[in-house]
């Protein structure tokens, strides 16, 4: 059965993939190292990891697979369950894919290697708009149809 998988540190957009989840009756985790009051919709399962780098990632990792939708921005996460035949998006609504992530990565690592070369090379890009949030459900509600679909072959 599709489920949802949710790497909360740090997410704008629990609320709006709890609202897929429902549409869809669809088991959703929201993962994180703590800090989040938990949901109490039924559907949810609020799952706190132990404090260390990268434990919500690897929990979300070594579960989702084909049929399986994750939320993250984090790229190296991302590649993780791509590997393993997820949808996989951003909360921002773009999809990583077996296509894209290997650029993705690689732009990751370019920026953080300009970044430790120049200490004041920092920043953090955009912020997160009303257009994001629109795009993410939209982009959620493609990926659950697709994983469901992929769920059932």
């Amino acid at each position: 059965m599709t489920q949802i998988y949710v790497d909360a540190d740090a997410c704008p957009v629990k609320d709006e993939a709890v609202k897929v989840a429902d549409r869809h009756k669809l088991k959703i985790y929201i993962v994180s190292n703590g800090g989040l009051r938990p949901n109490p919709h039924p559907l949810v399962e609020t799952v706190i990891v132990s404090d260390g780098p990268d434990i919500a990632d690897m929990w979300i990792a070594d579960r989702a697979g084909v049929g399986d939708v994750v939320v993250t921005n984090d790229i190296p996460l991302a590649a993780k369950c791509v590997a393993n035949k997820a949808q996989v998006l951003q909360h921002n609504g773009e999809v990583f894919t077996e296509g894209n992530i290997g650029n993705r990565l690689a732009t990751r690592d370019l920026m953080a290697d300009l970044r430790a070369a120049d200490p004041f090379r920092q920043g953090g890009g955009k912020p997160f708009s009303k257009a994001d949030r629109s795009r993410f459900l939209d982009m959620l509600e493609r990926e659950v149809q697709t994983a469901k679909r992929k769920f059932v072959k």
